[in-house]
Order: structure tokens, then sequence, then C-alpha cells
């Protein structure tokens, strides 16, 4: 009686991997419409990592728009359609640093002061939040672009090492270290 309900959920997941193939391969025939399905599902995650990775949420938008034309243009390069978040989100984040190296400017971020003293916020853990985020602040970009890609997008150390030309074990140190000293700079260790 257990196998039907797991053999549903396999028949369910290869028709949703068939449609995911489908709309690429048609996004790369030339159809406006299957890509308009690809940008639908996945900006808003490309739009977080840059978000972190830049820390303006206005550049954020402005990198995942400018990553779009360049995926439309390269999509004929995908090899693997289950690598599309991947590929996608690898594209947006160097958009981000891209733009960030044309902008070079200092970011000033608005702490709305209803926010700090809230009755349903504990004004200590505000204090935590901003310390946590100016010490990333402080993080170069490329280590920005690490945690984003393994915290906001969540991917694993093959992937992210696929994305930055670096091997997985290489990244899991990277991350265990960057880890090491956010929480020395804000006092958790």
């Amino acid at each position: 009686m257990t196998v039907w309900p797991h053999l549903w959920d396999m028949v369910g997941n290869a028709a949703m991997l068939e449609a995911r193939d489908a709309t690429i391969a048609a996004a790369i025939a030339g159809d406006e419409m299957a890509f308009a399905r690809i940008v639908r599902d996945h900006h808003d995650d490309m739009a977080r990592v840059c978000q972190v990775i830049t820390g303006d949420p206005d550049l954020a938008q402005e990198a995942a728009q400018a990553a779009w034309p360049i995926a439309w243009r390269r999509l004929r390069t995908l090899r693997d359609a289950a690598k599309l978040r991947a590929w996608l989100v690898t594209i947006a984040a160097n958009e981000a640093r891209q733009l960030l190296r044309r902008q070079r400017r200092d970011r000033v971020v608005a702490i709305d002061a209803v926010e700090v003293v809230s009755r349903e916020q504990d004004p200590g853990g505000r204090v935590d939040a901003l310390d946590l985020m100016h010490a990333f602040r402080r993080l170069d970009v490329a280590d920005r672009e690490l945690l984003s890609l393994r915290y906001v997008a969540g991917f694993d150390a093959t992937e992210i090492g696929l994305a930055i030309r670096m091997t997985p074990s290489g990244v899991r140190t990277r991350l265990s270290r960057l880890i090491a000293r956010l929480r020395l700079e804000v006092g958790d260790a």
C-alpha cells in the first residue's frame, strides 16, 4: 500500500521535469513565452542573491534585469536543464559584481526607528542583526557572493564550485572560514 503514494510522487516529479525540459527547449528554439515562464520562475532567486552581494535592493533588481538578456543570448550554451537555476543565478551574481565595480559608491542603510523599537521585536535582537549586517558588508564582494550562493540560493558546495571555478572542498573550507570570521566579528565565537 505504501508503494503507491511513492510511485505517484515519482510520476509527478517526472512530469515536472519533462515540463521544465520542454520549456527550456522551447525557449532555446526562440519561444518568448517559454522564456517568460523561465523569468517568472527564477527572477526572485536571482534578485535575492544580487541583494546580498550588492546590499542595495535597487542595484540588485538592476543586476537581475541585466542578467536576462545575457541568459537569452546564451541559453543555447546550457548543457544540462537541471542546472538552469544555478546557471541563471551565477549570471546574475556576475552582473551584480560588475555593477558594484562600476558604481563604487557608499551605501547608506536607512533604519526606521519604529522598526528598531517595535514591541513585537526584541531591540537586542535587532542590534545583533545590525552587527551581523555591518560585518557582512565589510566582506569583499567575492565573499558575499559565496555566502549568498550558499545561504540565499541554497547551492551546495559542488554547484558553488562550478559557479566560481573552485573545488567543492575549497568552497567548504572558504565558507567555514567566512562563518568563523563573521562569528568573531559579531562576538558569537
